[in-house]
């Protein structure tokens, strides 16, 4: 199976997410994917689906390099029943503090937040 084969559902999630300038190129039994996200979460999403297909990242035979653009703006995330900032940051690769921060407006308490809450997670 070639690698673009193998990987190529990290491909389309990289499209689906928003990467940008996305190159993908096999050299030496590695297949390279590079890009530029939108946001944190964009890159979170490729990572992934590549966890999804190598959970214990043992394959070597890929090497990813996505970036995240400078300057990307915000991104919102729809609080669920069970949530807490430390969960929404970990889940999206942001410190709790900085959603707080970015969602003072609305969030008075940082240990309390409701399903249904849209909240602006920084880049």
């Amino acid at each position: 199976m070639a690698l673009k084969d193998k990987y190529g559902e990290l491909v389309n999630v990289g499209y689906a997410a928003g990467i940008t300038n996305l190159q993908v190129r096999e050299q030496d039994g590695v297949l390279y994917i590079d890009g530029n996200a939108p946001s944190e979460a964009a890159k979170k999403k490729i990572w992934d689906a590549y966890g999804k297909l190598d959970p214990d990242y043992r394959s070597g035979d890929l090497v990813m390099n996505i970036n995240v653009m400078a300057g990307a703006a915000p991104t919102e995330y729809e609080v669920v029943k069970g949530d807490s900032l430390s969960k929404i940051g970990k889940k999206l690769g942001v410190k709790w503090k900085e959603i707080y921060e970015a969602n003072k407006d609305k969030i008075k308490d940082p240990d309390h937040i409701e399903p249904g809450w849209k909240l602006k997670i920084p880049a």
